[in-house]
């Protein structure tokens, strides 16, 4: 996931849910032994009385109300299957799960991050198990493409990221795309958000002539103007070969003319002054919140802002994938967190029925209601808002397209580092195209290299 997040103190535990930490998969009575046999079984209530223990982090907004709604459904369709949950902040998550995993007593089910750092690492330890017997036996690869799946799958020895076994199931999803003020735009004379590359570099220079601020970006936090420079990569770079960096698989660079094009765009953009003076030393939140007031006509950000944006401008924003320049709208997104399951959990049945349960079509109109990107069956549900709507078009338009590519700092344990100050270095003319893709490249070529 590469949605930003706030550190928050962990949520308190609701209700029976809200127990703390215990021993996973406690006594099950009467549970079933076909999980052990290499059978599935898929009828929770047969499996006897089990206890599950669940980390997640979804504690704020509608990620809160969907995963409340959802486990009572679920404890209450299932009352043999108790589940003890623990909520944490995302980065508390990210902290303590690690630790707990390598322990006698991990939890059962929790959502670990896709990247290398987290859920690579715990593939390589042996911590997590393989979903792709589930997978088979509740049907997730036909409302799961491939295209998704792949942000939880790797090698059985964890090196590979983008293929091999399948080791989590989100329930969101995640897009980078553009944002534009309607009311900005007709200022400058721009009637109609452009829906195409050349029309929409055309509108950076009508909206900079008309005095107001063309693009808002804020990398004080070095991440952001990674999905800005992804946005513009995938202009110029085949979807393959994005991916291959992306993933951090072998046979691909950095150096190539492609990339070359990308990086001379952003540069090009710094010094027409598409973007504001203070684009290295703006936050990402005060970004963002001055784009919802009024300044700039686009924001290039992903679906995690669609609630708050469409709450302060109303009917004056909009979002869509990237105008496209190739044939398809190639975008940067993913998944959000998955949820996977620990290699000891004792009832890994009951395991994956839970998420099962919390993926299913109807968990997905939860997740929606709750102003929440359903990451299945998108395209039939209905947002309760405008701007949701746009989101979800957007999203259901890159998966069935196969159009997504992923967040190019998972390719190595470093590269959001890397990438991240290699860019900041670009916005502030402090580097040339050839000099930001070396840096980069190094890191690429180092880790693949030594990667096996």
């Amino acid at each position: 996931m590469r949605r930003p997040t706030t550190t928050l103190i962990a949520a308190g535990m609701l209700g029976a849910l809200a127990l703390t930490a215990c021993t996973p998969g406690s006594n099950s009575t009467s549970g079933s032994t076909a999980s052990q046999t290499g059978q599935v079984n898929t009828d929770p209530a047969s499996m006897g009385n089990v206890t599950l223990t669940v980390w997640d982090q979804e504690v704020r907004g509608g990620q809160a109300a969907q995963i409340e709604e959802l486990n009572k459904e679920f404890q209450a369709k299932y009352p043999n299957i108790t589940l003890k949950r623990v909520t944490r902040s995302f980065d508390d998550l990210k902290t303590t799960l690690g630790l707990a995993l390598s322990g006698n007593t991990p939890p059962d089910v929790f959502q670990a991050n896709n990247g290398r750092p987290d859920m690579g690492k715990f593939v390589q330890a042996g911590q997590l198990l393989p979903l792709d017997r589930y997978a088979e036996a509740y049907k997730w690869t036909d409302r799961y493409p491939e295209s998704v799946r792949k942000y939880s799958s790797y090698s059985e020895d964890g090196k590979t990221f983008g293929t091999g076994n399948l080791y989590g199931l989100p329930q969101v999803g995640e897009v980078v795309g553009v944002y534009a003020n309607k009311a900005v735009l007709a200022k400058a004379g721009v009637t109609e958000v452009p829906t195409d590359w050349a029309g929409f570099e055309s509108s950076l220079q009508k909206v900079k002539d008309a005095g107001q601020q063309p693009l808002v970006l804020g990398n004080l936090d070095k991440w952001p103007a990674i999905h800005v420079f992804g946005t513009v990569q995938a202009q110029t770079t085949p979807a393959d070969q994005i991916r291959q960096l992306g993933f951090g698989q072998k046979g691909g660079s950095w150096t190539t003319p492609e990339n070359t094009k990308a990086a001379q765009t952003i540069a090009d953009w710094v010094s027409k002054g598409y973007f504001g003076k203070d684009v290295n030393g703006l936050g990402y939140d005060p970004a963002w919140q001055a784009f919802s007031k009024g300044t700039g006509a686009y924001l290039i950000a992903g679906t995690w802002l669609q609630a708050d944006l469409g709450k302060a401008m109303g009917d004056d924003v909009t979002f869509a994938l990237p105008p496209k320049a190739q044939q398809a709208p190639v975008a940067t997104g993913g998944t959000g967190i998955p949820w996977a399951v620990s290699s000891k959990a004792k009832n890994p049945d009951a395991a994956a029925a839970y998420i099962d349960f919390i993926t299913s079509k109807n968990a997905m109109g939860v997740l929606a209601k709750t102003e929440n990107l359903p990451v299945a069956d998108t395209a039939e549900q209905k947002a309760p808002s405008a701007i949701g709507q746009d989101v979800f078009t957007a999203f259901g338009t890159a998966v069935e397209d196969d159009s997504l590519v992923p967040y190019l700092d998972y390719a190595t344990p470093t590269m959001a580092d890397t990438l991240g100050a290699a860019l900041q270095d670009l916005l502030a003319a402090k580097s040339t195209p050839e000099q930001f893709l070396d840096t980069v490249q190094k890191d690429y070529g180092d880790f693949v290299a030594q990667n096996g």
